[in-house]
């Protein structure tokens, strides 16, 4: 068990270091990575996990989404365009249909759970 806890918790530490990247880099998007930071720190240790979760960083790019499921235009945008370029890439370079056709239903899917599924939010509303 204690060995896990190393494990999430250095993940933890590798998701918050490509989540910071992607605020400069913007191919690399930061809300997932931080996410995933936020679900390795709260499995492995307490600690970090209080200690992330009161940062500036988790504060501007999780805490409206961890309060009440909503995130602003631009942060849903900065993770569904890398995404989806992403994606569509590997869509292009793929031969075989069915593999297509899943990337086009995650695709679509992930388009769905935004648009539906998290509630956005105006700018001046995300720190209240």
């Amino acid at each position: 068990m204690k060995l896990l806890n190393t494990l999430l918790i250095i993940s933890g530490f590798l998701c918050v270091g490509i989540g910071t990247i992607g605020i400069f880099a913007p191919i690399l998007p930061t809300t997932p990575f931080y996410l995933l930071a936020t679900l390795c720190f709260a499995k492995g240790s307490e600690r970090f996990h209080t200690w992330f979760t009161n940062t500036k960083l988790y504060q501007k790019h999780l805490e409206s989404y961890a309060k009440s499921r909503s995130m602003t235009l631009k942060t849903k945008l900065s993770i569904l365009i890398p995404v989806s370029i992403m994606l569509i890439l590997v869509a292009l370079s793929v031969n075989s249909l069915v593999m297509r056709v899943g990337i086009i239903a995650l695709l679509l899917i992930k388009y769905w759970y935004f648009i539906f599924k998290i509630k956005t939010l105006k700018p001046n509303e995300q720190n209240n």
